[in-house]
């Protein structure tokens, strides 16, 4: 049998009792040890050392401990750009219906905290989508447009509700212009 290069695989000068005495040594894991293998194979603690010691099991096994760490880490990653992949179609499809929802709002029904609301929303996601630093809006003064609606008029009200109204309908047209 020919020498494959990978520590962990069979060597050409291993018997078969001795490739499967390595083969339960390196499945054993972390509990490994020589008396357990002797023990599982019913074989002498002195030739389960011997072949151990003629084989080089601890560097093998050594070997093997880090491709299956590789292995793990490979995998995870890749799970983890699935479910990152997968999140993401989730949050572009939720997106497209809540655009459409919010083309078929009615502003007229809104209250002025609503709408006020629905602006803070688009503005703080606007934000993130350019990945402004969310701490500065948060920690800066509100201004007295966005503050307490109700110290106003029911004029100015009107005026600022119809002002935010006009805003939110651009920022969401241009939402639909921005859609394949």
């Amino acid at each position: 049998m020919a020498d494959s290069g990978q520590a962990w695989e069979r060597k050409p000068s291993e018997s078969a009792a001795a490739w499967e005495a390595f083969a339960c040594y390196r499945d054993l894991g972390l509990s490994r040890s020589i008396g357990k293998v002797a023990e599982r194979l019913a074989k002498s603690r002195t030739l389960i050392e011997r072949w151990s010691t003629a084989h080089r099991w601890v560097p093998r096994t050594e070997a093997w401990d880090r491709e299956q760490d590789r292995v793990w880490r490979a995998e995870r990653q890749q799970a983890a750009r699935e479910v990152a992949r997968r999140h993401a179609r989730l949050a572009s499809a939720a997106q497209a219906k809540i655009v459409s929802q919010l083309q078929q709002l009615d502003p007229a029904r809104l209250s002025p905290s609503d709408v006020i609301r629905w602006l803070e929303v688009t503005i703080r996601i606007e934000r993130q989508a350019y990945g402004m630093d969310l701490a500065d809006a948060a920690s800066a003064p509100k201004s007295q447009e966005t503050a307490d609606v109700t110290a106003l008029t029911d004029e100015e009200r009107r005026a600022r509700m119809e002002q935010l109204r006009r805003e939110l309908e651009a920022r969401i047209e241009a939402l639909g212009d921005e859609r394949p």
